[in-house]
């Protein structure tokens, strides 16, 4: 095989830097501006050396207690919408990886139809069912809506990686008396936990920045941080910028941590062709 030329490897070289650099370069504003006076975040010329503070997030925890309480809810309803949409999604990539007939094409397709659908488009009928559930302002319902609108796109990513594996394994596990329930947990899921990982981190992401479902259905005891920030947005006093960019660095910082410590398991994961025994 003909190695690539130089010119076309500098050319790749170059588009990935500018891509890296048009994703990285904006959240590299932020973060080095929340630790800027607020007389310098602003500043024309820019300041590009400057001493670092911590003042502006302890202004947010002076002035925006709530956020941290805030920061708690999302977490909690994030972690409970991955654990119910990865739990479905493992079940259904299996059905649809295993079984074909007219009625799950059709279920397929509804699937996709749903997940296409704009949040707010659903959100409207929703509510005065949710209101008489009383289900309004709890957790539960902020992870039942955010399991239900992501669980297509895992139940796809794990149909795919379930494909690969051979049907050989699960047989041999039959014969020695294994059930499906078994074989789902102890042959499948161990062999495509990088499936697991790619579809967690969509629902984290999405569960953790949610701000529509999050807007309509809370209201004090279930308000997750980007209400609290979309609040700092839009004060009577006007913008603190300070406090935003802190505010955005902490909502930031532990999805773009767990990101990083599992990107390996993804990019494994993605570029996988076949499951080696």
């Amino acid at each position: 095989m003909l190695e690539p030329r130089p010119v076309a490897k500098a050319a790749r070289l170059a588009l990935a830097v500018l891509a890296s650099g048009w994703s990285v370069l904006p959240i590299a504003l932020v973060v080095l501006a929340s630790f800027k006076p607020p007389r310098d975040i602003f500043a024309i010329p820019p300041t590009l050396i400057f001493t670092p503070t911590l003042e502006n997030y302890v202004r947010l925890w002076e002035l925006w207690p709530g956020f941290f309480d805030n920061m708690r809810n999302s977490l909690i309803i994030t972690a409970g919408a991955t654990a119910v949409t990865v739990a479905f999604a493992s079940s259904a990539g299996y059905v649809y990886a295993r079984y074909a007939s007219r009625l799950l094409t059709i279920s397929a397709f509804f699937m996709i139809v749903v997940r296409m659908l704009p949040p707010i488009i659903v959100t409207l009928p929703l509510f005065p069912l949710i209101n008489w559930l009383r289900l309004n302002d709890t957790h539960i319902v902020l992870v039942l809506l955010y399991s239900t609108f992501f669980v297509s796109l895992a139940t796809w990513i794990m149909r795919a990686f379930i494909e690969q594996i051979p049907r050989e394994l699960e047989e041999a596990a039959f014969v020695d008396g294994a059930n499906l329930g078994q074989i789902l947990v102890r042959v499948i899921l161990p062999l495509v936990a990088n499936g697991l990982v790619a579809a967690s981190i969509f629902v984290l992401v999405f569960a953790w920045n949610e701000y529509i479902f999050a807007l309509v259905f809370t209201t004090r005891s279930a308000r997750t941080t980007p209400l609290v920030i979309s609040e700092i947005l839009s004060t009577v006093e006007g913008v603190d910028w300070g406090i935003l960019f802190a505010a955005a660095t902490v909502q930031l910082a532990p999805i773009l941590a767990f990101v990083i410590a599992v990107q390996r398991y993804v990019i494994a994961g993605l570029t996988a062709s076949a499951v080696k025994g």
